[in-house]
């Protein structure tokens, strides 16, 4: 897998809103910006806005997929985000620093603590912090790292479950970038065991394990699904 992965666009904003399970407007206004209260911000995820609704790149998704995290469960201000991102980036050189295993490598830890002071981003909101002379992940960072697969050292599968058991996982190069579990997308899966088939029945049909039909079957029976 190489760098320009990371350019390849991979869905339509309402496509991955529902992957991300997030509203479309909110995810439009992490990529591309807009007017709250009079006043016009500037995109979070991008660089700069493309002045429109844009394929989401594999990038762009990885990235919308932390956002998501800390905003749904930490409640950590925008503003202060969008801070954070945009010192991160400059730090290490590249458009979208979390879709890279260097920033989580040990420099790359050292420039996520120095951004998130840069950022006012309060303590508790970390991704990395300091214990005992070394650069640990934090709780919301091991969560989303841990999410993540990589490839030659870029986000090659993030795992949409929040069960850290669930072996289905959205890759770029598999089934179009739909969930899937060992290749087999788990709609066809889903698909298969709502018209009556038995789970074990669909395991021995696809080659794959009872288990991996499981979290294919409760990642599509989720509402987030």
């Amino acid at each position: 897998m190489s760098v320009t992965v990371l350019d390849q666009e991979m869905y339509a904003e309402a496509e991955a809103a529902r992957l991300l399970a997030v509203p479309p407007t909110t995810l439009h206004y992490w990529l591309e910006g807009g007017v709250r209260r009079g006043k016009l911000y500037e995109p979070i995820v991008r660089e700069t806005r493309k002045g429109g609704h844009f394929p989401v790149t594999w990038a762009e998704f990885v990235e919308c997929a932390w956002l998501r995290q800390y905003r749904r469960q930490h409640q950590v201000p925008m503003k202060e985000l969008r801070e954070f991102i945009a010192q991160l980036r400059e730090k290490l050189g590249v458009p979208y620093p979390l879709a890279h295993a260097k920033a989580f490598a040990h420099e790359g830890k050292l420039m996520i603590v120095e951004a998130q002071q840069a950022a006012d981003l309060d303590l508790e909101y970390y991704l990395v912090a300091p214990v005992g002379g070394q650069m640990m992940l934090t709780a919301p960072g091991e969560d989303y790292y841990e999410r993540l697969r990589y490839v030659s050292g870029i986000v090659s599968a993030w795992r949409p479950h929040d069960d850290p058991k669930s072996s289905v996982l959205i890759q770029p190069d598999v089934r179009f970038g739909k969930p899937a579990v060992a290749g087999i997308s788990t709609e066809v899966l889903w698909e298969q065991v709502d018209a009556g088939a038995s789970i074990n029945e669909v395991a021995e049909d696809f080659g794959i394990s009872v288990s991996d039909v499981r979290w294919a079957v409760s990642y599509e029976s989720a509402p987030a699904a």
